[in-house]
């Protein structure tokens, strides 16, 4: 007689689907405790206000500052070198074809519909998104958090919303800002080594600049400030194992926001450029 193998088939496919429904499970449970958490925290901008519940504009405030202000030179340095790259790769490429004036407009197009946007995004993703991970995880194992509750004061409201608000309204900013580091670098490499005259260098590089390759820069900054706040947060809540924990945690949150930054990326790319509307 053949041996029966059926028993062992069947088992062998009832774990593999036990592996695939616990991995389909466990992201259906980030993701719904994710898209509570964001609806949490607009409830408590745009609701809370009227219950007596105001957003604490001296936590906003230093939460800018924070994250705008001390992130300026690290943005700055990071989009100007960049630029500076960028500028002299394309120039040896166009050069060939007689095209070094458009170095310009290659610069300042991929600055803004693109680089500046995301390099300014993943730099805020490892500075800010590891800090605000870092923190509340802190708090998390601390018991800080169990506290609040107790004195009855929301988490979401003492500890989100300032830092989701300011890097909402601060990651455009610097978005401009690295936009505009980037062209300065280019602008050195054209002016200086490239030979290009100054006043037609800057002519080029507005010439085939649209509006609508300013405002997708700038709406995809609001979605990657968005990404890197719930993130952050997410990651801090779901703390656990005390200094180990916070660690991982935090590492978790940097690589992340990065992936859900180019992923975001790649999808309004697709949305504004490829997709007639």
């Amino acid at each position: 007689m053949r041996p029966n193998n059926t028993i062992p088939g069947s088992f062998f496919i009832l774990k593999k689907a036990e592996k695939i429904g616990s991995f389909v499970l466990s992201w259906w449970r980030i993701g719904v405790e994710g898209v509570s958490l964001f609806f949490n925290t607009f409830y408590w901008i745009f609701v809370g206000p009227f219950r007596g519940k105001p957003i604490d504009f001296k936590a906003l405030l230093a939460q800018m500052v924070f994250m705008g202000y001390e992130s300026f030179g690290i943005v700055f340095f990071v989009t100007f070198f960049t630029g500076i790259v960028l500028a002299m790769q394309s120039a040896h490429q166009l050069s060939q074809m007689g095209g070094t004036i458009y170095v310009a407009s290659l610069v300042t197009i991929s600055l803004c519909r693109e680089l500046g946007p995301v390099l300014t995004a993943l730099v805020l993703a490892g500075r800010i998104g590891a800090s605000i991970t870092a923190e509340i995880g802190s708090m998390k194992v601390n018991e800080q958090i169990e506290a609040l509750d107790t004195m009855g004061i929301d988490p979401v409201r003492y500890m989100v919303v300032p830092k989701f608000l300011a890097l909402l309204f601060m990651l455009p900013i610097l978005t401009v800002v690295g936009d505009a580091s980037g062209m300065f670098g280019g602008y050195m490499i054209g002016v200086y080594n490239l030979k290009i005259n100054a006043g037609l260098y800057i002519q080029t590089a507005f010439k085939f600049l649209t509006i609508k390759d300013i405002y997708t820069g700038l709406s995809k900054s609001l979605i990657f400030a968005v990404i890197i706040t719930m993130v952050g947060v997410y990651q801090g809540l779901k703390t656990n194992g005390g200094a180990v924990g916070v660690g991982r945690a935090t590492t978790v949150s940097v690589v992340a926001s990065f992936i859900l930054i180019i992923l975001a990326d790649c999808v309004m790319t697709g949305i504004y450029f490829f997709v007639k509307m």
